[in-house]
């Protein structure tokens, strides 16, 4: 027998940089502040409605693009938050977690050869799914300090051969909210080059300072060429239950659909009951969601200042980006990480693991996540502290 080849877009791929820190850290018995996985579970009437549901409602197959309560949970929500009218019957489809969601975009819409540009940082998922569907990744980055959008490169990106062009806001790991005036932007370039916008908006109620969330799907002439992707696990705090939902015009749901037919058909029912419900609290459930996990990111933000980080500015999402070299360090993002663990016993993530190729000027600074615990985030702190001491 010849010896096996996986399919090479994945064999040659390393394993996911959240699981290499995750076995460190579980290996130094390190404070892991580097998943963006909360340390509480979600509201307990959510988690019981789910469980309600488990008893007393079907556990069968339930209909392909979800429960009827959830479809029009999420169309509510579309239309109290964001004035978006939709139709829960033919334009809102539940997926396993926005990860299955972005699979069930890419892989139903882009064709071999299709151009489909991608803003750096990247979550890890979006480029092998769009080289799975065949498409031609085209990039363009924001980077540190100001993650400013390089509006003449993004808009040289754009051809004749665009089908669709991601955009995450707010975005991981940056922390970056995109404003009116950069989605006016990337809105026109897609009305220009009939483009579809593919919108990675799970952090959608994790916007701070008096922010708000707009999503591209409200700009003019952009309802019927944007996809957008929201999260139960992100907005609920319940990562576990890997619950995502995808509002889009009929006649782009229709082909995504079909990919989500054949990946994974369907969604647990129980979960999507507790969703709906969760989705249908009244409006202080969000605004006491944002306020509180704005609280967390200003004691951890103002904990890694005390250590000694130049700390960026985190205008959503459950993530801080931190400059290391002010604690004296002449090394990349990679082995700094390595250190802490091994020296502080405090794990982050490496930020030039979210961009392909050539560093460019990333790779002095980490990532931080605040959706802990505070006495988690306090020891941690007293742990760098004392281990960066001059």
């Amino acid at each position: 027998m010849t010896e096996f080849v996986g399919n090479p877009l994945f064999a040659s791929g390393g394993i996911t940089i959240f699981e290499v820190m995750n076995e460190l850290a579980q290996k130094h018995k390190a404070i892991n502040l580097g998943q963006g996985a909360p340390d509480e579970d979600g509201p307990a009437d959510i988690r019981e409605a789910a469980a309600k549901a488990t008893m007393e409602l079907s556990n069968q197959y339930p209909p392909l693009a979800g429960v009827p309560e959830l479809l029009q949970a999420v169309a509510d929500h579309n239309k109290r938050f964001y004035g978006i009218e939709v139709d829960p019957k033919k334009e809102v489809l539940v997926s396993v977690g926005a990860t299955e969601g972005l699979a069930d975009v890419i892989l139903g819409l882009v064709a071999p050869g299709d151009e489909v540009i991608l803003i750096e940082p990247l979550y890890d998922s979006y480029l092998p799914m769009v080289k799975l569907a065949g498409g031609i990744p085209k990039l363009v980055r924001v980077t540190p300090p100001h993650w400013e959008l390089p509006r003449e490169e993004l808009a040289a990106a754009f051809s004749e051969k665009t089908k669709l062009i991601l955009l995450n806001s707010p975005q991981n790991p940056c922390s970056k909210v995109y404003g009116d005036d950069e989605l006016q932007f990337i809105a026109d370039l897609c009305i220009k080059h009939d483009v579809i916008a593919l919108c990675d908006e799970v952090y959608e109620h994790l916007v701070f300072d008096g922010r708000k969330h707009k999503p591209l799907m409200t700009f003019p002439g952009m309802h019927e060429r944007t996809v957008r992707i929201g999260s139960a696990g992100k907005t609920f705090s319940l990562t576990g239950w890997k619950i995502g939902y995808i509002t889009a015009c009929a006649k782009l749901m229709e082909p995504i659909k079909k990919a989500h037919q054949f990946l994974v058909f369907t969604v647990a029912p129980d979960l999507q009951h507790g969703v709906a419900y969760g989705l249908n609290k009244d409006d202080a459930y969000f605004e006491n969601f944002t306020a509180e996990m704005q609280a967390k990111r200003d004691y951890l933000m103002k904990g890694l200042k005390e250590v000694g980080f130049d700390v960026l500015d985190s205008q959503g999402t459950y993530f801080i980006t931190c400059d290391f070299r002010p604690l004296g360090y002449d090394c990349d993002d990679v082995e700094f990480c390595q250190i802490m663990i091994k020296e502080a016993g405090v794990v982050a993530i490496p930020v030039s693991a979210f961009y392909q190729g050539e560093d460019g000027g990333v790779r002095n600074f980490v990532r931080f996540c605040f959706c802990k615990d505070e006495a988690k985030m306090a020891e941690a702190i007293a742990r760098m502290k004392k281990a960066f001491a001059k």
